[in-house]
């Protein structure tokens, strides 16, 4: 498909077009809410000596406006100094601003706050679905337009929605996203990219849109299939899976490096442009984490690692060496020397503990005469307490889904849980009066048709096969808020015996470093809870694995006084903060 918009970057017949001669993209993916902010050059420049001359990234909806209505493009979502960045390292950008991304990111980059009307129709042209994407598409192409490469920024190709043939096949839903984009003033060439896959391809395709692949292997056949469905025009494989990402209760994945590298080697050869998937994946601060569910729900770790060529800390690992020299074979890499790995400070930080940390950050939400989900009581709730009262004198089951885990307790003692991951919706109460859950959503999924779905109790529970009569009276924590609460909170004394302690607790300490540095949080001897340092949320840690380690930015730390948080929701059997030299993320599978 020629373009028909005057640009210095166009595809052609057979290439795409820079400044009129045949141009390849060789691209790999960062996104860049995954990276702290001031690693950014970092990254991008690591990648350019790999011999990269583009970056890719997402744009997630529900980072930048996870209220309606208040949008957020400073600090670490600062997408404008990111591509801008890009531009000053030399290199193009490719933006995929979706409104979906998949990218194993919560909800799949859609806000909580949209998908919480289980009326709307989301991917399509519904028309409510639609005032809310235009609204989001204008802001974002507010930050795209003025860095596109015909104005001398760093911006090659925009891509419409993503993997959309996997989804459905609404053309007039993509028609409107391509003439938003369109009218907002975006000129250089527009994608979409789908598994090579014919009713993918079939579904997710628009003559305004230049279709490109993602896969990971069988180079040949998934090359031959897309130019089936594009027979004109450069083929590129927009994402090119040189690793995997991992479920907590799962093995890491890992790709040997030299299967990758026959691969992109093979990709290369056959004349094709790529974008390496990812290329540095980074981490999944915070709360961000997604999840999957194709008949199990499956949450995702902290680490998104990735297995990638530059790894989540920023080491240049094995495939990346690998990737460099197939590279080199066909276009030219930059002679320049290269980082060496360094280790991280070793050191061990005894936690003094802070009592009941969850009341620090509680809100009371009133009564109910049933449970309502979490997504009924407002965005982005990950934990909530539901009290109702539920007297018996016998020994009885309570049935109940919740999504996703939840500590069952009977009269403030707790007697069991409830966990999505392993479907297991049932647990024995003893006799007692007043029935409390504590219930964690544990990330959103992010791919297929349960994208969007609730959080939180879902329907009422039933002790005996009797629905437990309301009121149900419910409060929420602001986990965001609990590092810094727990850091200013008063000490208390005799919660950890022997380096063990109970949760809820909030345990903090302080250490001392020389310069900001890259760190590792070893979780070993810890249950399932949060942790911050100086503030900054790293993420959720979980007993479960195989993710051991939490990985801490150096720009996060700082020379002298350093504390660490954490809010441990289970137990904790070594009430010990340390820190190792090298990440440990599980034991690998291939």
């Amino acid at each position: 498909m020629a373009d028909d918009l005057t640009s210095r970057f166009q595809i052609g017949e057979s290439d795409f077009l820079l400044d009129g001669q045949p141009h390849r993209i060789i691209s790999g993916a960062i996104h860049y809410p995954r990276v702290h902010p001031e690693l950014w050059r970092d990254r991008i420049r690591k990648a350019r000596l790999m011999g990269l001359n583009t970056i890719e990234t997402y744009v997630a909806w529900n980072a930048h406006e996870p209220v309606r209505g208040q949008w957020d493009a400073s600090g670490p979502l600062d997408l404008g100094r990111f591509l801008d960045i890009v531009a000053e390292e030399g290199m193009h950008a490719i933006v995929r601003p979706g409104p979906y991304v998949c990218a194993e990111w919560h909800n799949g980059g859609l806000p909580t706050w949209l998908t919480a009307d289980p009326d709307m129709r989301l991917r399509s042209s519904d028309p409510r679905y639609l005032e809310a994407v235009t609204s989001y598409l204008e802001r974002v192409n507010e930050i795209l337009a003025p860095r596109q490469i015909d104005r001398g920024g760093s911006v090659v190709l925009v891509q419409i929605e993503n993997e959309y043939g996997a989804y459905g096949s609404d053309k007039a839903y993509l028609g409107e996203l391509i003439r938003l984009t369109r009218a907002a003033g975006i000129t250089v060439p527009l994608t979409q990219v789908d598994q090579p896959i014919a009713h993918m391809m079939e579904g997710g395709a628009h003559e305004g849109l230049h279709k490109t692949g993602s896969f990971g292997s069988r180079i040949s056949e998934r090359l031959a299939t897309l130019r089936e469905h594009q027979p004109t025009g450069p083929l590129m494989c927009m994402e090119f899976w040189c690793g995997w990402f991992d479920h907590w209760g799962e093995k890491h994945h890992t790709t040997p490096a030299e299967d990758s590298a026959r691969d992109l080697d093979e990709l290369l050869a056959a004349g094709a442009s790529v974008n390496i998937y990812m290329v540095h994946g980074g981490t999944n601060f915070g709360l961000t984490a997604g999840a999957n569910d194709s008949g199990r729900y499956l949450p995702m770790v902290t680490s998104y690692d990735y297995d990638s060529p530059i790894s989540e800390s920023g080491d240049l690992t094995p495939k990346f060496h690998a990737f460099r020299e197939v590279i080199a074979r066909h276009a030219p890499v930059p002679d320049e020397p290269l980082p060496e790995p360094l280790a991280a400070p070793e050191l061990s930080v005894d936690l003094d503990a802070v009592a009941a940390p969850l009341e620090l950050v509680a809100s009371d939400r009133g009564e109910f005469p049933s449970p309502p989900t979490l997504d009924e009581l407002g965005p982005d709730l990950v934990l909530a307490e539901y009290r109702t009262a539920a007297p018996s004198t016998a020994v009885g089951v309570l049935d109940a889904e919740v999504r996703d885990h939840a500590w069952v307790l009977r009269d403030d003692l707790q007697v069991g849980t409830l966990q999505r991951v392993l479907g297991d919706n049932s647990v024995g109460l003893p006799a007692g009066r007043d029935l409390t859950l504590l219930v964690e959503e544990l990330g959103r999924v992010n791919y297929d048709q349960r994208i969007g779905e609730a959080k939180g109790v879902i329907g009422t529970p039933t002790l005996d096969g009797a629905p437990l009569p309301g009121p149900w009276y419910v409060r929420t924590f602001d986990v965001p808020a609990l590092g810094e609460a727990v850091a200013a909170a008063a000490g208390t004394e005799g919660l950890v015996r022997s380096g063990r302690a109970v949760g809820p607790v909030g345990l903090r300490g302080t250490f001392e470093l020389g310069d900001a540095a890259d760190l590792f949080l070893d979780t070993r001897g810890w249950g399932k809870g949060y942790a911050w340092v100086n503030g900054f949320f790293l993420g959720r840690y979980w007993r479960r694995g195989p993710q051991r380690t939490l990985y801490v930015p150096g720009p996060a730390t700082r020379a002298g006084a350093n504390t660490v948080v954490i809010v441990e929701l289970e137990q904790v059997t070594d009430a010990t903060a340390r820190f190792v030299a090298r990440p440990d993320l599980g034991h690998e599978v291939e």
